[in-house]
């Protein structure tokens, strides 16, 4: 940079000394730098890394997914890579679930989120972008209210084992009281049936983190004597804070984040 200002500045001065009229051709060309824009294989890698960061916690709290990864999160939640990840965490679960000895008392439980994780979302994701616009809780409590959200179908496998097994099975879910009754409908439909509780937000709850409301219904749990030897969620929040479970198992999901 010094050296092009150097000439930039000594071309000006011999023209300045000379007698011939100025000519700004003699200067030299503006300096035009293109950048090569990232080629389709290279975002492909930035996404999937994203996502890595996404499924590891690695990443702060986040809003929306990328613009660049719009395509790519879409093409993910739509094919068969789910799909796998899905059956690799329930399958895992499972062979889990079947080494655990479980008391006489009938008080072992294994907790289990709703929303992506016994029930998809995936039809109203798909009317905004995949995690692409800014989370609407209007617009998503009017997708509840229809009910239809279908089963994953892994997790339901997962949920018929655990309940064979005879773990108590809590449903943990950052849905409102005022929808419990749509909510027991859906999974109903969807297959799930016989939960030894169904646990929503009261009115006390609302406003609170996730990870701090979800952290105080375990402790309400292990506080009448359950133990918590499993828990199944797609977020963190699901996952962490107190009275952890013995063994815990996150679900993909890079469409959104809940803290």
């Amino acid at each position: 940079m010094n050296s092009l200002r150097i000439f930039l500045l000594f071309a000006l001065f011999s023209i300045s000394l000379s007698h011939e009229p100025f000519n700004s051709h003699l200067l030299p060309r503006p300096l035009i730098l293109e950048y090569p824009q990232e080629s389709s294989e290279e975002i492909q890698l930035e996404c999937t890394s994203w996502r890595f960061g996404v499924e590891a916690n690695n990443l702060g709290p986040w809003k929306t997914i990328p613009v660049a990864c719009a395509e790519y999160v879409k093409d993910y939640m739509t094919g068969r890579a789910y799909e796998i990840d899905l059956e690799r965490v329930a399958n895992e679960a499972a062979i889990y679930a079947r080494t655990v000895e479980l008391s006489a008392d009938g008080n072992d439980v294994w907790v289990f989120d709703v929303d992506e994780t016994l029930l998809s979302n995936l039809p109203y994701y798909a009317e905004h972008g995949y995690g692409l616009e800014v989370f609407d809780e209007m617009e998503f409590a009017k997708w509840v209210e229809k009910a239809t959200a279908p089963a994953i179908g892994s997790s339901l496998k997962l949920y018929e084992v655990v309940q064979s097994l005879g773990f108590k099975t809590f449903l943990l879910t950052g849905r409102s009281e005022n929808q419990r009754s749509v909510t027991v409908e859906n999974l109903i439909n969807a297959g799930f049936q016989n939960w030894d509780k169904l646990i929503l937000r009261g009115s006390n709850d609302h406003g609170k983190q996730a990870t701090v409301y979800k952290s105080e219904k375990r402790s309400e749990m292990v506080k009448e004597g359950y133990r918590i030897v499993g828990n199944s969620g797609d977020q963190w929040s699901d996952l962490l804070g107190s009275e952890m479970s013995l063994r815990s198992f996150k679900l993909p999901n890079p469409m959104y984040y809940i803290p």
